[in-house]
């Protein structure tokens, strides 16, 4: 069934054809309880002309026993299906209806409105494009408006449409319609929505569903109808990263090899370069293969199969992309996390995560903070309850390729799934790379305080201790600088620890890449240590390259900013690529070395530091000099 078309009678072929072209929206509803969430979608299909005349014929007869819409037909009980949902007039389960118009294509999830079910609106709203969130015109704004605007935000739905309901129960008031939009905007405002759309109406008497209203004569707007077979939901997806998960390798024969998986984004024509990872080899793409025969292009929620023009190796699980536009990478990730099961969660206990590239093993190491989803409000948490919301920190055995779920919804969604039960426990939306920086120590650690003072050291040593930071891209002459400080405080009868990113890496830090998320994590273990040492009253010299300012400064605020000094070896990268005896700069410029700072990964030159220096034109003793004024200047250093 569908809506009424002459090519039905007459083409059923072309008919279908057509069909198939249209395009599909997949949109919610949600509000409070008896805000009218059913009634309207059982309006847009009695009015869409998608109901059986048997079947509005059953609505009718159990409108008398189980409706609750006085003399009228009780649409609410097309969707309200289970027994309980009938007997207590709410929706429980996640309800789908499928229906469309001349243009368009149509899935609805109807969920519950009460808090207990926010699981189940999670999972309603995990595939939506649009959400409608229906609000009664006589209660305005309430609670539970503000919650399933939240999850529809957190969820990565933008487009919402708030439908101010009931506008008969208050006389059609253009006034109450003002007041309502001015509530909902004023709290909008905390949530990353586009524009909302507010759409006055009657779902039970049909105004402004399908037709317009003489009772809102004073609306301009659209019907809703209107605005879902037009609201552009396209605009926002990401052409320009291709992502395509690889769900299968097929092999028919000797001479095939494809790589089969759904594109999550982007736009990937024969041709274009694509990179393998996590191996990070590349190739050109041969063919684009589907069912239907080869495609001259693919864009994102088609299932596809590529071949390429050079046999690399890609296995299930990894992930094809643009080159220059990869994927973040890392085993911590930081992400919002709604709990689905009735078994609290607590840290530390080990799950199976399953995304997009597949399955490892993983554990919730820190709760940052519990949302509660009425108020907005942050509160800590030790552990999470069913239907709790939750900003967390996740560890992986294995490195996961992701992109933030605001950009990707595909590559930035997970599941937690319990190894025992098998069961769904947990849903999650990445928001980005996790850090060890702000992990809470596990419990039952506490700091060993010495009995030796700060004041007892500095004596003993004649110096307080300090940290500095030498930092610069490579090849600028941060470890030369960092040796040569080093011997003149030690010729100054002062204690001081080099501490070389190099060395670092070859010992601590050897399980570490070159990622964001590891040079992060190898500058904090770094900080640490120089923490440690100035503990011991030990002045600290690091030399790091350090290219993000956000960790240089959380360097600062580990060590302390009255011991720390950061140095900006601000040598011009010509000069670094002329010094460059590992050839490494060579190597970046091939693509050998990927996120290599000053060629293909950014160095903040943000005004963090404290004392700029050009080697170039200095030479190593004139910057020693000049970094040992600074430390005397500072207090940090005497005699």
């Amino acid at each position: 069934m569908s809506h009424q078309s002459d090519l039905i009678a007459t083409d059923i072929e072309a008919y279908l054809a057509e069909h198939e072209r249209k395009d599909l929206l997949r949109f919610l509803t949600c509000g409070s309880v008896d805000d009218g969430k059913s009634t309207l979608i059982g309006r847009l299909l009695h009015d869409s002309k998608m109901i059986y005349e048997d079947t509005l014929a059953s609505l009718e007869a159990d409108s008398t026993t189980q409706g609750s819409a006085g003399g009228h037909v009780d649409l609410a009980l097309l969707t309200d299906g289970l027994k309980a949902e009938r007997e207590q007039g709410i929706t429980i389960d996640v309800a789908y209806r499928y229906f469309s118009t001349a243009r368009r294509k149509f899935i609805i999830a109807d969920t519950p409105g009460h808090e207990q079910y926010t699981r189940n609106m999670v999972t309603g709203a995990s595939t939506c494009q649009l959400a409608i969130i229906l609000v009664d015109a006589r209660h305005g704004v309430v609670t539970q408006t503000k919650r399933h605007s939240f999850i529809a935000n957190l969820l990565g739905i933008r487009h919402v449409a708030v439908a101010i309901n009931k506008m008969d129960l208050v006389d059609w008031s253009q006034e109450r319609f003002e007041d309502i939009r001015t509530d909902y905007l004023a709290f909008a405002k905390r949530l990353d929505l586009a524009d909302p759309l507010f759409l006055p109406m009657s779902a039970l008497l049909g105004d402004n569903v399908v037709e317009q209203s003489e009772n809102l004569a004073w609306f301009d707007g659209p019907t809703m109808m209107e605005h879902l077979e037009t609201v552009d939901v396209e605009s926002g997806i990401d052409v320009d990263s291709f992502r395509l998960p690889v769900q299968l390798v097929t092999r028919p024969d000797l001479d095939f090899r494809g790589f089969a998986g759904t594109i999550a984004s982007g736009i990937i024509r024969p041709g274009d370069r694509v990179v393998a990872l996590p191996s990070g080899v590349s190739s050109n793409v041969a063919r684009i293969v589907t069912m239907d025969g080869d495609l001259d292009d693919a864009g994102p929620g088609r299932a596809i199969t590529l071949t390429l023009q050079d046999e690399i190796d890609v296995s299930r699980g990894d992930l094809l992309s643009t080159p220059g536009a990869e994927p973040l990478r890392a085993h911590d990730i930081d992400a919002m996390l709604v709990w689905m099961t009735d078994e609290p969660l607590r840290p530390g206990r080990q799950y199976a995560l399953q995304s997009a590239t597949g399955m490892s093993n993983a554990t919730v190491t820190t709760i940052h903070h519990r949302v509660d989803v009425n108020t907005l409000h942050e509160h800590s948490a030790g552990q999470l309850e069913l239907n709790d919301i939750a900003a967390v920190q996740v560890r992986s055995d294995r490195e996961l390729l992701f992109d933030r779920y605001a950009d990707n919804r595909v590559t930035g969604a997970f599941i937690l799934v319990d190894r025992l039960s098998n069961a769904t426990v947990a849903a999650g939306m990445i928001s980005g790379a996790g850090s060890s920086w702000d992990r809470a120590p596990e419990d039952g650690l506490q700091a060993q305080a010495s009995t030796i003072s700060s004041a007892e050291r500095a004596v003993r040593f004649g110096q307080q201790p300090c940290t500095v930071l030498l930092t610069g891209l490579t090849a600028a002459g941060k470890s030369t600088i960092a040796t040569a400080l080093e011997r003149e405080l030690f010729d100054r009868g002062k204690v001081a620890v080099r501490l070389d990113g190099e060395n670092v890496r070859m010992g601590i830090s050897r399980d570490l890449g070159f990622t964001a998320s590891d040079r992060s994590e190898n500058l904090r273990r770094a900080a640490e240590m120089a923490r440690l040492l100035n503990n011991q009253g030990v002045i600290a010299v690091a030399a790091f390259v350090a290219p993000d300012a956000e960790v240089r400064s959380r360097v600062r605020d580990r060590v302390g900013d009255d011991r720390y000094l950061e140095v900006f070896v601000d040598t011009p990268i010509d000069v670094c690529r002329r010094r460059d005896t590992s050839g490494l700069y060579e190597r970046a410029d091939a693509g050998d070395v990927v996120d290599f700072p000053g060629v293909d990964y950014t160095y903040e030159r943000d005004a963090t530091y404290d004392l700029r220096i050009d080697a170039s034109v200095s030479t190593v003793d004139e910057i020693v000099a000049s970094i040992i004024a600074a430390l005397v200047q500072r207090g940090m250093l005497r005699g």
